[in-house]
């Protein structure tokens, strides 16, 4: 994506000249308009301040008319050499700058690739769908998202491309228009009123010791499902982002806040994805934490290795160094630090995944999961089960089980509240117990966690669960009743999908 760089009105001379000094200071501030501010105050002190002094006095001496120098055109700071060097590939002779520069491009250049002719459109293979249907069928499901479209090129090699209408890593990337249905009623874009629960920008404090820090709202990937659809990834046909982008004013807003609130103990730094900061303002952000009295401990929260593994093994990225870092310096501090990741389904592993756990155990980085339960992914015990056995075989601790949030256009992938509650009761003393995670519900309306089986009731005909969440007591929160509400589709009488 080219830059548009644009000289400030100040420059071109329709505001106050900037002399070559005030223009270096101006970079150390940060912007022209503080400068200027600044140079203001320093006039108005200095206007004071000569009230009782003389004004010089000069002979006057002969000044020789001054010559206005020529003009130069303003020339724009956009690369001027715009070589459509990819026209040197056969198959991309005909494709504009336009097209080239469009990610909608890149990903029906790429189906149209990793696509057979024909794809099953049942699970039994009797119904087929061509590669256009099945491509117009995706971009009409990008339409009707509340995310975009992002996936890393190892999500990309795991999908099997000859039945991706049922592949359970595809389902949680790739959105079909075909499979979606109706939103409940009560599906909101921030179902755990995380903004409300917000006492500055992209800090989430709702349990007494424990906040959520959002220093980005960007992601390697892009899930269907996230709970965070309100903010993160790029602007949709249905919805505008309250973007989180880094910035340090804003950073520092959340620092000052966490380090007034003598009861935090314990910071999530979360995103968007963590996987996004560059390796120093991990560090920068881990110093800063550990630094802090009352924290003692803290996670950065990324689904990096789960979909971008191979970045923990490239010698040439300092990520990882900088999370070890971190990591270690907060365990000289008497302070813990984890990576909490996001694994959803045993495809997603590899002997990549594998070595990048291995590399970050013996680094002495702890590694927690959390899944989100998803229909059609992992809503059978032979999937869970083989999720966390495949998790607990690479020292990553499977933390969370999440219910599915109850987040706009993803009704096709929630669950009613039996499923997570008979998984449980399925899958508890098959495996060690303290390699069983727990299976939560997020409250909607930001009741927080809760063990999905702590219901105060379960209706089943009508799909209606209540919970109480005592610890949570803020922002008139006290004795609040929380429900959740299964999919209608999958209530008695109804069919599912």
């Amino acid at each position: 994506m080219l830059l548009a760089i644009r000289p400030a009105r100040d420059f071109l001379g329709h505001g106050p000249r900037i002399t070559a000094s005030q223009l270096v200071s101006a970079r150390s501030v940060g912007s022209v308009p503080r400068l200027q501010a600044q140079v203001a105050d320093l006039s108005s002190a200095l206007d004071g301040n000569t009230n009782n002094v003389p004004p010089p006095r000069f002979n006057p001496v002969p000044v020789r008319e001054a010559v206005t120098p020529p003009v130069r055109p303003v020339v724009s700071a956009l690369p001027q050499n715009r070589d459509e060097f990819w026209r040197k590939v056969p198959l991309w002779r005909d494709v504009s700058t336009k097209e080239f520069h469009s990610y909608s491009w890149s990903l029906l250049k790429f189906l149209e690739a990793a696509l057979p002719e024909e794809v099953p459109y049942d699970r039994s293979g009797t119904q087929m769908q061509t590669r256009d249907e099945f491509i117009k069928d995706v971009f009409e499901g990008i339409t009707a998202a509340t995310m975009a479209v992002r996936m890393t090129p190892y999500i990309l090699s795991r999908i099997n491309w000859h039945d991706p209408r049922h592949d359970p890593i595809a389902r949680q990337f790739l959105p079909l228009k075909s499979r979606m249905i109706a939103d409940h009623p009560q599906l909101t874009l921030d179902s755990l009123h995380e903004e409300a629960d917000s006492p500055v920008k992209g800090l989430v404090h709702r349990y007494p010791d424990k906040a959520l820090f959002l220093p980005t709202s960007v992601c390697p990937t892009y899930c269907t499902f996230c709970t965070r659809s309100y903010a993160v990834g790029a602007d949709t046909a249905t919805v505008s982002k309250a973007s989180l982008k880094p910035g340090r004013r804003r950073w520092e807003e959340a620092f000052a806040y966490i380090a007034s609130q003598p009861q935090l103990q314990d910071i999530v730094v979360s995103g968007g994805d963590a996987y996004y900061l560059q390796p120093e303002q991990l560090t920068l952000i881990g110093e800063r934490l550990i630094a802090m009295p009352n924290i003692r401990r803290f996670r950065f929260a990324s689904k990096g290795l789960a979909v971008a593994p191979g970045r923990v093994l490239d010698e040439a990225d300092q990520w990882v160094d900088a999370l070890v870092g971190v990591s270690d310096k907060a365990r000289r501090a008497g302070k813990t630090v984890a990576w909490h990741t996001h694994f959803n389904h045993p495809g997603e592993m590899s002997w990549v995944t594998e070595a990048a756990a291995q590399r970050l155990f013996e680094e002495g980085v702890m590694v927690r999961n959390q899944t989100v339960l998803l229909r059609g992914v992992n809503d059978d015990v032979e999937t869970m089960g083989g999720l966390i056995r495949g998790l607990a075989d690479n020292k990553i601790f499977p933390y969370y089980v999440y219910q599915c949030d109850m987040v706009k256009s993803v009704e096709h992938l929630r669950t009613p509240l039996q499923t997570i509650l008979d998984l449980e009761a399925k899958l508890r003393g098959s495996i060690a117990g303290f390699m069983m995670p727990s299976f939560v519900v997020d409250l909607p309306g930001g009741g927080g966690k809760r063990l999905a089986c702590s219901f105060e009731s379960y209706d089943r005909a009508t799909g209606v669960s209540r919970y109480t969440a005592p610890a949570v007591t803020g922002r008139d929160k006290e004795n609040k009743v929380y429900e959740y509400y299964d999919p209608v589709d999958s209530l008695p009488g109804k069919t599912g999908s």
